[in-house]
């Protein structure tokens, strides 16, 4: 069973209305694991900046960690999510310096996105890439747009042909023990930072660069990760086809492991 509360109470008949209505907002997303939760630093990071951004004033951690305890009460398995936002901003009045009210989803943790993916190139970039914001509509069409042409997902890529992430997930490609990351507008994932921040401790580097979609052929892999998914091979990318590593894969969900979880 999953939960909402708004600022650690049941959800008003007010609040409710205004989230069916208008779609202004951020969140972030994570598992708890035994009570803890791996990046939850970046996690609570990621929701102050995104406080002061979008509404003018920050929440504070203490705040957040506070509602997510409550939220969570006893359990020590979980996924939460953690979203922002404001009755007091709407489309005729945006102008609102607030701070944002905090809503908390608690559920079951999900399952891995796969265990491989085929993707689908899609022309597109999210709006503010930068920001998890629940500006969705674009994402889940790329997605469904791909599966329908038989494919598992969407990544995105601009009208220059340089890719940026996946719908819900960011992408690495690799070349022997090296990790290249995408160089374009696009959201710095919690889960790939984790991994970054291990390669070392795996024998394996990371680097940054632009990374076009007619040069897939200079990669020996590609991964996608997220919250829910630490390193899941690409087998495809369009017509081009990547040998399967999972050796590689498991050096990639040791440097992620390697983060270990914090108390909320």
């Amino acid at each position: 069973m999953s939960q909402i509360l708004i600022d650690g109470l049941p959800p008003s008949e007010a609040d409710l209305h205004y989230l069916a209505l208008v779609n202004y907002g951020a969140y972030t997303s994570f598992r708890l694991e035994d009570g803890g939760v791996r990046g939850l630093d970046l996690h609570l990071q990621r929701l102050d900046t995104y406080a002061v951004d979008l509404f003018g004033d920050a929440v504070g951690q203490d705040r957040l960690r506070a509602i997510v305890r409550a939220a969570l009460g006893p359990r020590r398995d979980a996924w939460i999510r953690v979203s922002l936002f404001s009755p007091d901003i709407w489309s005729r009045t945006p102008s609102a310096q607030v701070c944002p009210k905090v809503m908390t989803l608690v559920a079951p943790p999900p399952p891995p996105l796969a265990t491989s993916m085929r993707v689908q190139v899609r022309t597109y970039g999210r709006e503010e890439a930068h920001i998890k914001h629940t500006a969705i509509y674009g994402l889940i069409r790329a997605r469904r747009l791909a599966r329908q042409a038989a494919f598992d997902d969407a990544l995105f890529a601009d009208a220059e042909g340089l890719i940026s992430e996946g719908s819900t997930w960011n992408i690495g490609f690799l070349r022997g023990d090296q990790v290249t990351w995408p160089q374009a507008p696009m959201l710095s994932g919690v889960t790939q930072s984790l991994i970054a921040q291990g390669l070392g401790g795996v024998g394996m580097t990371g680097v940054t660069a632009p990374v076009a979609v007619t040069a897939l052929d200079q990669f020996d892999g590609a991964f996608l990760c997220n919250s829910a998914t630490p390193a899941c091979p690409i087998l495809a990318i369009g017509e081009h086809r990547f040998a399967t590593a999972p050796a590689v894969v498991a050096r990639l969900q040791a440097a992620w492991s390697a983060a270990v979880p914090q108390p909320i």
